[in-house]
């Protein structure tokens, strides 16, 4: 197995597995078996468990944070410049609900506050500040408490929905930060490839 495919694959790998069941029930052990790789090839290419997680979170959490300026600007080229306020919560949200790794990053977000503040112009600046906030913290929320959710619900709120669940959180935080105004531009519902929420928290 080539070295960059030997890598990739236990990158891979290392997310699916703690994905599925958090980093401490995953051992190297683990992530060896499910990459069909040897140990001393984890240890050539990342030299411990803790270096791994670290390179995980920063390839994924980069390509998401891409994946999101890539929505905002779709959706901004859509509106002829200025984006409905749903279509930029989408562009928020969605990424992260649909993928399974923790962002901490924030300059992307600076984008993000900017759009608003071309959707809602004359709205107050901490206001869009606190919209944006709330609408990071339900998706965050969602995907860490989501097994409490399904009992809960006893299995009427379907996790496995992420599309579903997108909508809502764009919903509620529209509704917030507008007061139940109508958004700005209707926004096509964009099809996406469907992948189950976790515990695993952004």
């Amino acid at each position: 197995m080539a070295s960059d495919h030997t890598r990739s694959a236990i990158l891979a790998a290392a997310e699916r597995l703690y994905a599925d069941r958090g980093f401490g029930d995953v051992t190297l052990r683990d992530i060896v078996a499910e990459a069909n790789v040897n140990l001393a090839a984890v240890n050539y290419h990342f030299g411990s468990k803790d270096e791994l997680i670290a390179e995980l979170f920063v390839t994924r959490s980069i390509a998401g944070n891409r994946e999101r300026l890539n929505e905002l600007k779709a959706a901004e080229e859509n509106g002829g410049g200025r984006a409905g306020i749903d279509a930029i919560f989408r562009a928020l949200v969605g990424p992260p609900l649909r993928h399974r790794i923790r962002n901490r990053e924030i300059d992307h977000l600076r984008k993000f506050a900017a759009a608003m503040r071309r959707s809602l112009p004359g709205r107050d600046e901490a206001e869009l500040y606190w919209g944006l906030h709330f609408a990071l913290a339900m998706a965050h929320h969602t995907i860490r408490e989501r097994e409490r959710l399904a009992k809960l619900s006893e299995g009427s709120c379907d996790l496995n929905d992420v599309q579903g669940i997108i909508d809502r959180v764009v919903a509620v935080s529209v509704m917030a930060l507008t007061g139940g105004e109508a958004a700005s531009k209707p926004s096509a519902r964009r099809v996406v490839p469907q992948s189950r929420l976790t515990r695993q928290d952004l």
